[in-house]
């Protein structure tokens, strides 16, 4: 396979007007362009993205040739077509049109492939329509468009929460899947489970955040989530929290140490987090439990 090509380079190939791009905007694995074209015949190279393009202006017949064969189309307002990543096509039409190019990178489709299947993926093979008619696709692009002409609040947000909606419906009824092989999904398996719980007591003290404990198990944070709880019956924050706890009460027990000592040396924010945390789950403050339980010494807490 030879260099694929990003967005930003393609009027290398198709030359058009930019009336909108998406650089400089803050979004993360999603890019948008909207071309004026006259009608023109070119090759459109293999690009680096999958690529939906909206019409927006105009109608034009269209041939497309891809994989060797040629296909026929108009399209006009409200159509759309489909390319796959890194494969090159060859494009004529001969009418002046205004269309919307949005890009989603291979890791972000990837991902969302992995949450939708709950485990990890290989390939994402996008299908190459030539014109489709979908209402959900074209409501998400022109949404996705308008944002980069607004850039409302939490826009790089709100552009990618369209993006994983719009990939859903593509997973669903225009791409094939390949997942990886040996990586059977649904459950975490003993072996990940003793990394995580390996992982956890040695950064109790620090803050543990959800990816870092995902990529022990190789899984996308989402996807992370739901097999934690299915393995451990409760979140991966509650089970952080509950580790915590678990520690701070074995301090309490055996030793003397502070307890503004034992808060920082667990993990909590402060003294009062921890008194908080603990009463909550175990019907007394922690002062209260060393008074009963301890042996370690006065508390100085």
């Amino acid at each position: 396979m030879g260099t694929l090509v990003p967005p930003e380079d393609l009027p290398d190939w198709v030359p058009g007007d930019v009336l909108c791009a998406s650089d400089g905007l803050g979004w993360k694995n999603v890019y948008l362009r909207t071309y004026h074209y006259l009608g023109q015949d070119v090759i459109v190279p293999a690009m680096r993205d999958f690529m939906i393009v909206g019409y927006r202006l105009g109608a034009t017949p269209m041939q497309r040739r891809f994989d060797g064969q040629w296909s026929h189309a108009t399209c006009a307002p409200g159509a759309v077509s489909l390319l796959t990543r890194a494969e090159q096509s060859h494009w004529f039409w001969s009418e002046t049109i205004d269309v919307t190019h949005v890009y989603f990178s291979q890791e972000l489709v990837v991902e969302v492939a992995s949450e939708v299947m709950e485990r990890p993926i290989a390939e994402v093979t996008l299908a190459d329509v030539l014109l489709l008619e979908d209402p959900a696709i074209t409501f998400a692009l022109q949404a996705i468009a308008a944002e980069a002409q607004a850039q409302g609040l939490g826009g790089p947000l709100y552009v990618e929460t369209m993006a994983r909606c719009m990939i859903v419906h593509l997973l669903r009824k225009f791409a094939s899947i390949k997942p990886e092989r040996g990586c059977p999904g649904g459950r975490l398996n003993l072996l990940q489970r003793r990394r995580i719980d390996e992982f956890i007591d040695a950064h109790l003290d620090e803050a543990i955040d959800l990816k870092s404990l995902a990529d022990l198990a190789n899984l996308t944070p989402c996807n992370f989530a739901r097999q934690f709880k299915r393995a451990m019956g409760k979140a991966p924050h509650a089970y952080v929290i509950e580790r915590r706890l678990e520690r701070a009460q074995r301090l309490l027990t055996l030793t003397s140490l502070p307890i503004k000592e034992i808060s920082a040396s667990c993990g909590f924010a402060d003294q009062a987090h921890l008194t908080r945390l603990f009463l909550r789950s175990r019907d007394r403050t922690p002062a209260a439990f060393r008074k009963e339980f301890g042996g370690g010494g006065m508390s100085a807490g």
